[in-house]
C-alpha cells in the first residue's frame, strides 16, 4: 500500500497541469493578498484564501489548467474540450452570477444597517459582498493563468 501511495504522490508531482492551475492559484492570492496589504497598510490573511479582488484567482486557476492541458495534451483533443468548457463556465458565473450576489449581499448589508436597534434582524451578522468578479478581474486572472501555464510548459520542455 506504501508503495502505491508513494506512486501516486510522486506523479502527481510532476503533473504539470495540476502544478500550473496550484501555482496560477497561489500566484493570484498572493498578489491580492500583498495588494491590499499596500492599500491598507495592514496584513489580512483572509485575503490568502478569499474570494472577490484583483485578478480572480478562480479564472486563473481554471485558464492555467485548461492551457497546460492544451500546451500538454494537444488543443484539438478532448481533454483541452473538457477544460476549456468548464473555464468558461467559471468565468462567466465569476462575473455574473457572484457578482450580482454580492451587490445583493451589498444593499441587503445596508438595510439591515439602517435598522432600528430593536429589530430582530438589527443584530445579525454581514452578508459577505465580496464574491464575484469583475470583467477586468476576471480577464487579469485569464491572463494570469495563461502566463503560468506557458512558464510551466517551457520549464517541463526545458527539463526533459
Amino acid at each position: 500500500m506504501n508503495e502505491v501511495a508513494a506512486t501516486t504522490s510522486s506523479s502527481m508531482m510532476r503533473n504539470y497541469p495540476l502544478i500550473s492551475a496550484l501555482v496560477a492559484f497561489a500566484i493570484a492570492q498572493a498578489i491580492k493578498f500583498f495588494t491590499a496589504w499596500y492599500k491598507e497598510k495592514k496584513w489580512d490573511p483572509k485575503q490568502l484564501v478569499g474570494s472577490g479582488g484583483m485578478p480572480s484567482s478562480h479564472s486563473a486557476t481554471v485558464t492555467a489548467l485548461a492551457a497546460a492541458i492544451g500546451f500538454h495534451e494537444g488543443f484539438g483533443g478532448p481533454l483541452f474540450a473538457t477544460a476549456l468548457v468548464l473555464a468558461s463556465i467559471v468565468m462567466y458565473d465569476a462575473t455574473g452570477v457572484r457578482l450580482q450576489a454580492g451587490r445583493q449581499a451589498e444593499l441587503l448589508n445596508q438595510i439591515v444597517y439602517e435598522l432600528p436597534a430593536e429589530h430582530p434582524l438589527a443584530e445579525s451578522r454581514p452578508l459577505r459582498e465580496l464574491l464575484g468578479h469583475t470583467p477586468p478581474q476576471v480577464i487579469a486572472g485569464g491572463i494570469l493563468g495563461l502566463i503560468t501555464a506557458a512558464i510551466g510548459y517551457l520549464i517541463t520542455m526545458a527539463s526533459s
